[in-house]
């Protein structure tokens, strides 16, 4: 049998030069893995991921520290999920644990969809869904953001078919920054079956002030199709442990459960979220600064002309169809690592004090470079 052409790498393993030695999925091979913001040089701030620009909390730290990591995790992560059944009032079994609540996201689009089923969202949402969608085996239907950057309700409600069997509403949306409303919302969940699965992700929630901003714990006794997922990894500065959570019904979250990865959610998460939810008070007005930061920022953005979208969550969208990469590139010379998006658009974490003067200065340089209005396209 003839042996597909390899090359030694640099630990002396074979390795495909060109095709893999065995039948992958054409799916899987014609999708791009998820690409992480990038890492920043010494003299530049990271603000392409998102992150919690401040260290996490010492006590939480301290509990992360006490994790023995020869032993096993609880699967359940049992004491967790008592403390957020207890603050949201639901029992136990109406919420899950996973390692961030992309994992859980993951675990709930395989559980509902799969070949010939479909899969709707926003778009440009975040970049994550339509690889999880594809993993299941099932296909996207990404609805095109309206002018505003903000989810178009009324065409997603128009793109369910009888092939859906899943809908993910972002809000505060990621990378635009904008939110659903209440009443936005409410209008959907009218007008969607009862048997498909809504999966409101809130991963930015804790940086929402928007009173009208739809807020899922508000709905969860009221549709039992409606799982809200949320996560440490933002305003609570867990993104390195990897812990989020869901929020729903006990069935729905049982199937997730059958999912996952066995065991993924590790005893040093659970112990860090736990002290988290016990320091909240201190943690939130860290996040408070942020807010107060973000407004900050998108108000001198305003006066320098810019047509960005009011931002929501910890970051800010600058849609720049055509020439994301120059945008980034600008930013770049100006010591800011931004998170360019396909040709769509270059999105800014608003990150440490320092940083914002340096934000601006390229900001004022890139007014030029971008539309009048914000601007969605299609996914490359």
């Amino acid at each position: 049998m003839q042996q597909t052409p390899a090359s030694i790498n640099k630990v002396g393993r074979v390795s495909p030069a060109t095709e893999p030695p065995v039948r992958i999925r054409p799916e899987i091979l014609q999708s791009v893995a998820y690409q992480q913001g990038k890492q920043a040089p010494a003299e530049a701030f990271k603000l392409s991921s998102n992150e919690n620009p401040y260290p996490t909390h010492p006590a939480v730290m301290a509990a992360i520290a006490s994790a023995t990591p020869n032993r096993y995790p609880d699967a359940l992560a049992t004491e967790l999920r008592e403390l957020l059944a207890e603050r949201y009032g639901v029992a136990v079994d109406e919420v899950h644990v996973g390692a961030g609540s992309v994992s859980i996201l993951a675990q709930l689009i395989s559980a509902v969809a799969g070949p010939g089923d479909e899969v709707l969202f926003s778009w440009r949402s975040f970049e994550a869904y339509p690889g999880l969608v594809t993993v299941a085996g099932a296909t996207s239907v990404m609805v095109p953001n309206r002018a505003d950057a903000g989810h178009d309700i009324d065409a997603m409600i128009a793109a369910v078919t009888p092939r859906t069997r899943a809908i993910i509403v972002c809000s505060p949306n990621n990378p635009t920054g904008t939110i659903v409303t209440r009443a936005e919302f409410e209008r959907l969940m009218a007008a969607v079956p009862s048997d498909v699965l809504v999966m409101l992700d809130e991963a930015y929630i804790e940086f929402t002030r928007d009173e009208d901003a739809v807020r899922g714990t508000d709905y969860l006794g009221t549709h039992a199709n409606l799982v809200v997922l949320r996560t440490f990894s933002k305003a609570y500065g867990l993104a390195g442990v990897r812990i989020g959570y869901a929020l729903g019904n006990s069935a729905i979250l049982a199937a997730a459960r059958t999912a996952a990865i066995p065991l993924s959610v590790t005893e040093a998460a659970q112990r860090g979220a736990v002290a988290a939810l016990h320091y909240e008070a201190e943690i939130m007005e860290l996040v408070d600064t942020i807010v107060e930061r973000r407004d900050s920022v998108w108000h001198s953005m305003r006066e320098l002309g810019l047509e960005v979208p009011q931002p929501h969550g910890n970051f800010v969208w600058f849609a720049a169809p055509g020439r994301a990469a120059e945008v980034a590139e600008v930013f770049l010379t100006h010591g800011i690592v931004a998170r360019a998006l396909g040709n769509d658009g270059v999105r800014v974490t608003v990150g440490e004090a320092e940083s914002v003067d340096k934000l601006l200065k390229a900001s004022a340089e890139v007014v030029g470079m971008l539309p009048t209005a914000p601007h969605m396209t299609a996914l490359d």
